[in-house]
């Protein structure tokens, strides 16, 4: 019998955390919270098959698999997410009350993407009780910078049509719920329930008299991380002849086991070195079965007589070269491969 007796660490009350540099930090908060530096225009976007929800046996398995991404999402600041129908996943009319996780997995990601993105103040309004969301609200929070609590202060904040407002003077306007204890006011008329970017000024007679702005305001005026717009596309062409931003993508990253180490993009002897200039990045992820597959669904690539998928995109990179595992699953790939590409936007951001 061990003679071993457990030793308690003893501690006081008033405790403080230990620092080898003789400091003492406060760990009762969260210290990386984003910090807004300077306009940015470039853009990341991800593109991801809704097919790999059709792959998860239960409900809450295929919710937890889209948290997954949207967290991914969020870490690595992702401008947008488009969900492609690969071909992989047969299609129904929803269940009743629209339920979708077991009918149409390409909607169902996307409807729990959406819902996960938007600021907690505001889903009761825009998200009304769906079948396919019972389970959301349990996912880890994704707290992005535009998901503010009513004492945190910011340039900016998202806010929801509330009611129609008419003033003294005889103008008109409409009042925002946008999460905090005073009434904000935009001199224009919105629909009830509408999504609404706002920047604010100081507090003036016990109102905000607010200027409504773009979505991508916060990012192109002040820097900040304003979280991820989602689309579907019904192929993988449609991920860039629908693409919302002009010019298109002007750089393209399709991933494959069969492609080119991702350290190529990096290293300024590459010909495949991405430099810091471009605009709108585009990383395209396949499924199970890869983007192979996709191609070979996509009528209009077939139809142009596209043979192979590295031929679409600018670059085709592996993302884990020498990979032990036989499958790396999406999920999982869309955190190593965001991981392994931070250097590229680190590059972009300082220019």
């Amino acid at each position: 019998m061990s003679s071993h007796k457990s030793k308690k660490r003893k501690g006081t009350a008033d405790s403080k955390p230990h620092s080898s540099n003789g400091k003492h930090h406060d760990t009762s908060k969260p210290s990386a919270i984003f910090k807004a530096a300077k306009g940015r225009e470039h853009t990341l976007s991800i593109a991801l098959p809704g097919s790999i929800i059709a792959n998860a046996l239960t409900h809450e398995q295929k919710t937890a698999l889209a948290g997954q991404i949207a967290r991914a999402c969020a870490v690595f600041c992702v401008d947008e997410i488009v969900i492609f129908d690969d071909g992989q996943a047969q299609t129904r009319p929803p269940e009743q009350g629209g339920y979708t996780a077991f009918a149409d997995p390409d909607f169902f990601l996307y409807h729990v993407l959406s819902y996960l993105e938007t600021p907690p103040h505001l889903r009761k309004a825009l998200f009304p009780m769906h079948p396919d969301l019972r389970t959301a609200g349990a996912l880890p929070s994704l707290d992005m910078p535009h998901h503010m609590r009513s004492d945190e202060s910011c340039p900016y904040r998202e806010g929801i049509a509330a009611k129609a407002a008419h003033r003294r003077d005889g103008s008109t306007g409409t009042m925002v719920e946008c999460g905090l204890q005073q009434a904000a006011h935009v001199p224009l008329e919105l629909e009830a329930n509408t999504r609404i970017t706002l920047r604010l000024p100081m507090a003036t007679n016990g109102s905000l008299e607010c200027e409504a702005v773009s979505p991508d305001a916060p990012r192109e005026e002040a820097g900040y991380y304003w979280g991820y717009s989602v689309r579907q596309a019904s192929s993988l062409s449609n991920i860039f002849t629908e693409c919302p931003y002009d010019g298109g993508y002007d750089v393209s990253i399709g991933t494959s086991e069969r492609g080119h180490p991702v350290t190529s993009l990096l290293n300024p002897d590459s010909e495949r070195r991405v430099d810091p200039t471009w605009t709108h990045l585009l990383v395209v992820f396949g499924g199970v079965a890869g983007l192979e597959v996709a191609l070979a669904a996509d009528q209009e690539l077939q139809a142009a007589g596209v043979k192979e998928p590295s031929e679409i995109f600018d670059n085709w990179i592996n993302l884990a070269p020498g990979q032990g595992s036989r499958t790396i699953r999406t999920e999982e790939a869309v955190w190593i491969g965001l991981t392994a590409l931070t250097p590229l936007m680190e590059a972009r951001n300082a220019v």
